[in-house]
């Protein structure tokens, strides 16, 4: 069977991509849970150790609080509350936090840092998988044990309003419920104004046992302008109001009850220095939890700072405070300082109902849990608060009593404190057979790529493979009965669960199937490279033949890139090490331009680049990979030094060119502090966005629209000129319709809108220019003649793209889509045009200057960067598929850019018709390495300190770079096939 390169590379990308969901979904795994979750059923309290008397309580404590109210602010961090912030926009809640009858607390809040992860925490007590974080779009109902669920159970009456999350997770458990769209991020005002409406009338009635309120529009802000916006302080005034009058109504509503009411407040996460969240920053984890109640009151002079506790701890506070059973999966501890004034066989019998449930939960995820130190603490623990028992009932009142009692109570901290931990490092029970199947997968589609180099960069661009031969045919047949034999086995004897082994038989035996197919082809490779090598060659090769310097940096660079994956350090500054490489590669690029220019032929050539017969004209007839003769060949035949070929500007503007691009990388590396240990740091474009700077953000902006239609008109029909045209000045009318740019005539954007209006103004754009540029390709498979039309389709689509970003792009970086522009620009004509680099080459280097960029946009390996306000440009109302495609187009359109421009290139300037094929297969190989190298590496460092902090994240964006490869894959091979249509 006979492939294209570009078909073939195609292919294997796809495979891949399976390959990485099937590994995705076995290596993010599912926490610990409770064998009992499933059926919930009412398990009696354990009873209080009695040390053989006869007289314990055998039944659940009463509840502490008559009605709780839970103030869930999204994105609250802690030092919005406790800090400087609190202090001026938060008057209310300072004074309940220093002086009033409050506990404060900062609870930490594990990665992953988004809300329904979060929300999930908050409710079960438990640690939720990493994977929740792609959950966190659509959420599904809950099914772990939770207060909600044990609240309803119980008779109680929730009443809900705010993130509509909540009831996708807690379906029909609410008596009364108001849910508002947590994505639509441009909406700060009507989304918090849908839930204080209901406060007046709820808190008169008080017919409901808990209440819970979840605002968004902190969160918002956050997402839109960044934590130091001054709409956070008047966002944060908002909140202050609203606990007020909460707070207020409970006191008021106190004298017709019997017990204390409960008020509570918190954030799911906190927010980072640039306003989003998902990662482990210390701005991201810490938030606020001050629980607020008369019984709570202080003595004069009795300071209480925060202390820290985990979110999870929450669960277990408010099951107890409610008197309902603490949920089985939570992981979390009681938080004493709420159960401290209660008489002390209370405290006690609080105590031993966590570390009872605690333990149980140990015992059935860890198989040693009785040489784990928390168990054997808590049967300590429980012994000797069986002896206070006897001992209380004995004499009620003495001092031995008191210091027994206190003696238990320390215990009992000491080992929930030691019980917690063991769970928390026990989070995970990674799926290892779906892991070995989609890295098998991904290993073989890689090895594949690896031995079919010399087929597929061949002048031909074509590969054999023989799949069909008996030989190959009968190992095909034994590998699937024996990779069938071992799915049987291993699904038959696996004690826990497995994805892989849930799929139906049909989808598992195509799975065993395309392992099986792959395996041959690799066999049947080796097998062909085995005879050829075992034959002598008609041709050999010469023996001064050998790799450019420039090769060999592309090959040393993008191994010293997958190697440097392994250190978490590495991974967390990722951009310095594509910065490097960038750099590096114009340097080395600047050396073969000033060889070439400087060095004539002197009998021993020097110049590895063939220059054409004119610069003006010149297009570089891009070399065929098909051998050392091939290229020897060429090295000897080479055209006359670039000093006398070019004239005038055009040498100097050759000799400056990589330099030129130095500098603009180097600008670009001012405006976004990225990573971890740099990214607090102050930056250009912080000080870009702030209120201050408005005015030279609106300068800037409006420069780099001009540069960017200056660079991008060049290529365009006069109709997409004037709508390329039109869509830029829409972006910067959208712009400052939200209020982050002025127009000269504006002393201030007081009156901000959403921009829905101007935003799909430039949709209409960016849909017409890309529908011009269809229109001009499917006109070019038709007249054959006309290579132009293709040329300008291909150009027009890219124009589109570049639009598409514009309006994606927040204003201050909107120079790196112009700086983005520049270069493509120079490069095009001062170093690819006038210099001889093969298609592989060209490839490399779009690749490595893609990559650069995406992190020159301000993204890193941090979740936290993910711009998600780039998802909601233009929507009036939260849409699914749209807004996952704008974002991740916004996040990842520099590779896309300059994958587009790649393709445009290569179709326009070269006279090869196996460049595209030779340039997908580089593209698909050069993106399937570092994925396929990563899959090993965490799954050996699946127990790594930072497995979930650091590793993991970049797993996903590595998974979604893959994705985004197969997409700019199936777009060469498209373009390819055109060619060979017209050829």
């Amino acid at each position: 069977m006979r492939l294209g390169s570009g078909t073939f590379a195609a292919c294997c990308v796809a495979i891949e991509v399976l390959g990485v969901a099937v590994f995705l979904r076995g290596f993010f795994p599912a926490p610990v849970r409770s064998s009992a979750r499933a059926e919930h059923r009412a398990e009696p309290p354990a009873p209080e150790p009695s040390a053989g008397s006869s007289s314990n309580w055998t039944k659940l404590p009463p509840p502490l609080f008559s009605k709780v109210v839970i103030v869930l602010i999204d994105a609250l961090r802690d030092d919005f509350v406790f800090g400087s912030k609190g202090v001026k926009f938060m008057p209310y809640t300072t004074y309940l936090v220093e002086k009033g009858a409050s506990h404060s607390f900062v609870a930490e809040a594990k990665p992953p840092t988004v809300t329904m992860p979060r929300i999930k925490a908050l409710m079960t007590g438990s640690l939720p998988g990493f994977i929740d974080i792609v959950r966190n779009l659509n959420s599904p109902a809950l099914l772990e044990d939770n207060v909600i669920r044990q609240a309803k159970a119980a008779g109680k009456r929730i009443f809900f309003y705010g993130d509509e999350t909540w009831i996708k997770l807690f379906p029909k458990h609410f008596v009364e419920y108001d849910g508002t769209t947590s994505f639509f991020v441009s909406d700060y005002t009507e989304v918090d104004n849908n839930v204080t409406r209901h406060l007046d009338k709820v808190l008169k009635r008080g017919d409901w046992d808990m209440l819970i309120l979840h605002y968004l529009g902190l969160d918002h802000i956050g997402h839109v302008s960044g934590p130091h916006s001054p709409l956070i302080g008047r966002k944060l005034s908002e909140m202050d109001g609203v606990l007020m009058r909460i707070h207020t109504a409970l006191l008021s509503k106190e004298r017709e009850t019997l017990l204390p009411n409960l008020l509570v407040l918190c954030g799911d996460h906190g927010m980072s220095e640039t306003g989003s969240h998902g990662a482990s920053s210390t701005e991201e984890v810490n938030t606020p939890l001050v629980l607020i109640s008369s019984v709570f009151e202080r003595k004069p002079g009795d300071m209480r700072h925060p202390k820290r506790v985990q979110q999870t701890d929450l669960a277990a506070t408010l099951a107890i405070g409610l008197g309902l059973p603490i949920p089985k999966d939570s992981v979390g501890s009681l938080i004493f300082p709420v159960v401290e004034g209660k008489p002390m066989r209370d405290q006690l019998r609080f105590l031993h109902l966590n570390t009872v449930q605690l333990s149980k939960l140990l015992q059935e995820n860890v198989p040693s849990y009785e040489k784990d130190p928390g168990f054997e603490q808590f049967k300590v623990s429980e012994k000797l608060h069986g002896n206070w028992i006897k001992l209380y009932l004995e004499e009620n009142n003495s001092e031995v009593l008191f210091n027994l009692g206190t003696k238990v109570l320390r215990q009992y901290l000491d080992a929930l404190k030691t019980l917690s931990l063991s769970l928390s490092t026990q989070v995970a029970q990674y799926d290892i057979y779906s892991m070995m199947v989609g890295t098998a997968v991904v290993l073989e589609v890689l090895t594949l790529l690896l031995l079919s180099i010399p087929q597929a960069l061949h002048r031909k661009a074509e590969l054999d493979v023989p799949l069909s031969s008996p030989v190959i045919s009968l190992l095909f047949y034994l590998m699937f009965l024996v990779l069938s034999a071992i799915h049987v086995i291993v699904c038959t004897s696996a004690k826990s669960s497995c994805y892989f082994c849930g799929l139906p038989w049909l989808a598992a035996c195509g799975v065993m199937a395309l392992i099986s197919a792959l395996l041959c082809a690799i066999v049947s490779v080796l097998t062909k490279m085995f005879i050829r090598g075992s034959l002598p060659s008609k041709n050999p090769a010469p023996p001064n033949s050998g790799w450019s310097e420039l090769d060999l940096l592309m090959v040393f660079g993008t191994v010293g890139h997958v190697v440097s994956l392994g250190a978490s350090s590495f991974v967390e500054e990722e951009h310095q090490t594509w910065y490097f490489l960038v750099n590096t590669l114009c340097l080395a690029l600047s050396q073969e331009i000033y060889r070439s220019y400087f060095l004539r032929d002197d009998g021993e050539p020097q110049c590895c680049f063939r220059v054409e017969q004119g610069f003006a004209g010149a297009t570089p007839a891009l070399q065929d990979r098909t051998g050392y003769d091939t290229r020897e060949q060429d090295r000897v035949h080479v055209s006359s030094s670039l000093s006398e070929v070019l004239r005038g500007h055009e040498k100097w503007m050759v000799l400056a060119s990589p330099w030129l691009i130095l500098a603009c990388c180097r600008l670009l590396r001012s405006l976004n502090q990225t990573g971890v240990q740099w990214a607090h740091r102050p930056d250009l474009g912080h000080w870009l966005t702030s209120s201050d700077h408005k005015a030279e953000l609106s300068v800037l902006a409006a420069l780099s629209l001009l540069v960017t239609f200056m660079l991008v008109q060049r290529g365009c029909s006069p109709v997409s000129k004037a709508a390329l045209a039109l869509g830029l000045l829409g972006v910067y009318c959208y712009r400052a319709a939200i209020g982050n740019v002025l127009f000269p005539w504006q002393q201030d954007n007081r009156d901000i809108s959403k921009g829905i209006i101007e935003a799909r103004f430039v949709y209409i754009f960016v849909l017409g220019i890309l529908f011009t540029g269809t229109k001009d390709l499917l006109k070019s498979q038709v007249i054959a003649a006309d290579f132009k039309i293709k040329t300008v389709g291909l150009w027009e689509i890219y124009s589109g793209l570049v639009l598409l970003a514009a309006l994606l792009f927040r204003p201050h970086n909107l120079p790196v889509l112009a700086f983005s522009l520049l270069i493509q620009t120079v490069m095009t004509k001062f170093i690819w045009k006038p210099l001889r680099h093969d298609a592989a080459e060209i490839t490399v280097m779009h690749y490595w200057f893609g990559q650069a960029f995406f992190y020159f946009q301000g993204n890193s390996n941090n979740i936290a960067t993910v711009d998600i306000s780039a998802g909601f440009v233009g929507l009036d109302t939260y849409m699914e598929i749209p807004a996952m495609f704008l974002t991740a187009f916004g996040t990842y359109a520099g590779p896309v850019l300059w994958a587009s421009h790649l393709v445009h290139f290569l179709s326009s300037e070269t006279s090869s018709g196996s460049a595209l094929s030779h340039a997908c297969f580089c593209y698909a190989l050069i993106g399937s390495i570092p994925v396929s190298t990563y899959i090993i590496l965490v799954t050996s460092l699946r127990y790594h300190l930072f497995i979930w902090s650091v590793f993991s994240p970049k797993l996903l964006y590595e998974g979604v770079h893959l994705l985004i490869t197969a997409a700019v894959c199936a777009f060469f091979t498209t373009m390819d096939q055109t060619s060979l249509t017209k050829s």
